[in-house]
């Protein structure tokens, strides 16, 4: 039995808005970590962190050491733009993710 034309074109429409749905529905952002203080980072006192893996204790450890309201990951391939947030501590990390530095910037 074969369909019409126009019944198989509203299905990929269909199946086409499902799709595009679901796709929006995965970029929808979660509400940011919640910041006691002002959200101000201070990497004065980080050097601890240096030579040790980047493992989810030590990132909290640092953001909460810090200060910083985000906490930004940065891997050696990494490209990163030179705008400055006070409220930003990057993590710079080696290929056998071993924190580099660790900077508010």
């Amino acid at each position: 039995m074969a369909f019409p034309h126009h019944f198989l074109r509203s299905s990929l429409r269909v199946v086409g808005a499902i799709a595009g749905a679901l796709a929006v529905s995965a970029c929808v952002s979660t509400p940011g970590p919640q910041v006691a203080g002002d959200g101000l980072c201070s990497d004065a006192s980080l050097g601890w962190a240096v030579g040790r893996p980047a493992d989810e204790a030590t990132l909290k450890r640092l953001s909460s050491e810090s200060g910083a309201g985000l906490v930004n990951p940065i891997g050696p391939t990494t490209a990163v733009k030179h705008d400055a947030r006070r409220d930003r501590l990057r993590v710079y990390l080696d290929a056998q993710n071993r924190i580099t530095a660790a900077r508010c910037e």
